[in-house]
């Protein structure tokens, strides 16, 4: 009977198998230079070149322009009538520590006990066999911000490059920046949009005291963080206190998430109290306070805009016009994909609905690939196909905006071609060929 049990096992674990994504794996390196010519180059800071060739060479950019020359033995790719972006970047997800969603609690590991866990690293836990992953490459999005979730100070967060074949080969940018879930000060029941956790068992008044409450106990500890970093060799070792020194040194930003303005308004308070380099996450009402943002130098990664605005009184289609309206104001934003059921598909086009409501399209670009690179600190790395800069591109048969034309043919991490099939793509051929279409 075991020996029964123990075939049958094996034959569905064979067959889990045989549908899963095993013929997906990293590129090699880069061994010659490869030049993509004749395409309409999305440099990523707003300049568009025309008929325009990039040429890489190791993993970097060696040149771009329309008369840049194309070296002996190079792999040339005609993208004549194409769009060349640098690869997407995708801000706050949960890609690869989440697979399947609440209802699956095997497949979730993005959430630690406690409420204050600075010292928590995603990066340990990340799952470069996630199937999710293939699914955002062949949409253009090569990096992600992999963000934990829970308590207070959830713990750091680190980019990712999507090629790898463990944790380690995935790190782009390692550990230092730090996530504060700031409690809502929205006054009313909990599960009423606004976002944010809901200190527990308050009512009425007393839910904006509680939360008031939780914040000063945040910025208690910060204040202890920052005693702790000033002893150089502390006698007994801190590992929370530890893990927020890249905050005071300037090394490492942390990351409030929040919503209204009166949120918003503390966490510049923050700013100023302890000089953190800090950015808001979420920000569904930044619209409101943008000159400050931009007097303060607070930068914003906006959530999905696919949603209601925060507060009935806001236009039903506020989220599709604060971009346009932060990028008037000058202020250094990004635009992310929050939606659970997307799990950052959509953000391309996102940026397109923002496109839509004012937004200029390059910088609806710039919104998903420099913007999201200065604001994650890793813009001297990617971000732009500018020289020197690591090749992380993508080639889209249109508008990488456009979901009609958004077709993305080839993608290059730091220069290896990476193979853009997925398990959404292998059922559509399995399906095609049981019912004989064609």
């Amino acid at each position: 009977m075991i020996k029964k049990i123990f075939s049958l096992t094996a034959l569905v674990f064979a067959g889990l198998m045989a549908f899963a994504q095993d013929n997906v794996y990293p590129a090699p390196p880069q061994t010659k230079p490869v030049a993509i010519t004749n395409a309409t180059i999305h440099v990523g800071n707003g300049t568009v070149i025309e008929k325009g060739t990039i040429v890489f060479d190791n993993g970097k950019i060696t040149a771009v322009g329309t008369n840049a020359s194309v070296p002996s033995g190079a792999t040339v790719i005609d993208a004549s009538g194409k769009h060349v972006y640098p690869g997407l970047i995708l801000p706050n997800s949960q890609l690869g520590i989440q697979e399947v969603g609440a209802g699956t609690r095997a497949t979730n590991d993005f959430q630690e006990l406690g409420t204050m866990n600075p010292n928590v690293r995603t990066i340990v836990a990340y799952n470069t066999d996630s199937k999710i992953t293939n699914t955002l490459r062949s949409n253009g999005v090569l990096l992600a911000e992999v963000v934990p979730n829970g308590g207070r100070l959830s713990g750091t967060s680190t980019m990712v490059q999507l090629d790898a074949w463990n944790w380690e080969d995935a790190a782009y940018r390692w550990d230092g920046i730090v996530h504060f879930r700031m409690p809502s000060l929205l006054n009313r029941p909990t599960g009423f949009g606004g976002g944010g956790f809901r200190p527990g068992g308050a009512t009425g008044g007393d839910r904006i005291k509680a939360a008031l409450d939780e914040i000063e106990d945040v910025k208690n500890f910060f204040r202890e963080a920052r005693s702790y970093a000033q002893v150089k060799n502390p006698k007994d070792v801190n590992l929370k206190f530890e893990a927020l020194k890249p905050l005071f040194n300037k090394e490492g930003k942390l990351l409030i998430h929040c919503n209204t303005v009166k949120e918003m308004l503390v966490a510049i308070e923050f700013k100023k109290e302890f000089g953190f380099d800090i950015a808001i996450v979420g920000g569904s009402e930044s619209f409101r306070i943008a000159d400050l943002l931009k007097e303060n130098d607070v930068p914003v990664i906006l959530g999905s805009m696919h949603a209601l605005p925060t507060t009935p009184d806001d236009d039903v289609d506020q989220p599709f016009k604060t971009p346009a309206m932060l990028h008037k104001a000058g202020v250094l934003f990004a635009i992310g994909d929050e939606d659970y059921h997307n799990r950052g598909r959509n953000m391309m086009f996102n940026a397109g609905t923002a496109v839509a409501y004012g937004l200029p399209k390059e910088a609806a670009i710039s919104a998903m690939t420099l913007n999201t690179a200065k604001i994650l600190g890793v813009a001297d790395k990617t971000g732009s196909l500018e020289v020197g800069k690591d090749a992380n591109i993508v080639i889209s048969e249109g508008d990488i905006l456009d979901m009609r034309s958004s077709i993305v043919t080839h993608a290059f991490i730091q220069g290896r071609n990476i193979n853009l099939d997925n398990k959404q793509r292998q059922l559509f051929e399995r399906y095609k060929y049981k019912y004989n279409l064609k």
